[in-house]
């Protein structure tokens, strides 16, 4: 198999961007979309020349050409969605997070087995993630007493009206924390290689009418001691720059998002590592890398049972903000 045929579920904003990227991507054909809303998925197959179109998944999984499927669908639905892929022997490309709960992803973690499902959580492909990522695992900052990750993001009340799903708890499992926080959170426990052991977390609601939380704030402390703070918002009023900060024993990493991804270290002498898939955009680079998985077997950096650590620690800052204290994290079964 020299090309990956691809089939695309869910129509929304986030598949659109993917279907773009994908044609920097020469292994990728897109050869199939499937949306509940048939217009949507219709227009979706027209913009992209995408050649068959679905409103059923499990018509999709059973009579399609794909290779493989990527699912850019709400949260709520991934857990079913990816055992279903998973028994059609469908390699499976979901967006994060990997399910809307721990217990969930427990679950799926078990049912799945050696099957190839990778999670989007690009930013580990993104060149200035990679690269603090990389100095921290190679230990040339030393051991790292703390990190701090600041995500200062802006959406509008359409970000909510146009995918309803997001206001919910049941549906999304969560707000900013675990829709944008996990993101950042993500890259610094893959660079730590360091499961969380607890957590303790703050969220609110401002501005919104939602049942979820448009700002948190939380900390975890990883299994060496590591504390990582992170605040997450969908509130500040002009969106800046997303910032990671390791402090180590040998020097600090500070990555920026803006206004192109990049990594400064001071008082370390350190080659910045390139991610291992070329591309101009984390998302091509994520794509790829699963590509590259499915067709050649080449280690792809954010397999399903990665991203365990991230939804335990999110887990945990979300309980800890109901109780009012630091909780304990347990990833085990």
């Amino acid at each position: 198999m020299t090309k990956l045929n691809l089939a695309i579920v869910g129509c929304g904003d986030i598949a659109g961007f993917t279907a773009l990227v994908s044609k920097l991507v020469p292994q990728v054909n897109l050869s199939a979309c499937c949306d509940v809303n048939k217009e949507r998925a219709e227009t979706f197959a027209k913009k992209n020349r995408i050649p068959k179109v679905y409103t059923d998944y499990n018509e999709l999984l059973e009579t399609s050409q794909a290779d493989a499927v990527y699912l850019a669908v709400p949260h709520y639905l991934h857990y079913e969605m990816v055992l279903a892929a998973v028994k059609a022997s469908k390699p499976i490309f979901v967006e994060k997070p990997l399910t809307r709960t721990l217990d969930e992803a427990k679950k799926l973690i078990q049912a799945i087995g050696d099957a190839k499902v990778g999670v989007n959580y690009q930013y580990r492909y993104d060149s200035g993630c990679y690269a603090l990522a990389r100095a921290i695992q190679s230990g040339a900052l030393g051991n790292i007493h703390s990190m701090r990750i600041n995500i200062p993001w802006h959406r509008e009340q359409s970000y909510f009206e146009g995918a309803a799903w997001h206001k919910t708890i049941a549906h999304a499992g969560g707000g900013t924390l675990i829709t944008q926080g996990s993101h950042f959170l993500d890259v610094a426990l893959w660079a730590l290689d360091e499961d969380p052991v607890s957590a303790m977390g703050y969220v609110k609601t401002p501005r919104f009418e939602v049942e979820v939380d448009t700002l948190a704030h939380g900390i975890v402390e990883t299994r060496r001691g590591t504390l990582i703070s992170v605040v997450s918002s969908m509130v500040t009023a002009n969106e800046q720059t997303v910032t990671i900060e390791a402090y180590g024993e040998h020097g600090t990493a500070i990555y920026a998002d803006r206004p192109f991804p990049h990594v400064k270290f001071i008082g370390a002498n350190i080659k910045k590592e390139r991610p291992p898939e070329w591309g101009v955009h984390a998302l091509q680079r994520s794509l790829a890398g699963f590509t590259n998985w499915v067709l050649n077997d080449k280690p792809f950096l954010i397999p399903a049972v990665s991203t365990l650590p991230v939804l335990a620690a999110v887990d945990g800052m979300y309980r800890s903000s109901v109780t009012g204290s630091r909780l304990q994290v347990n990833l085990q079964p």
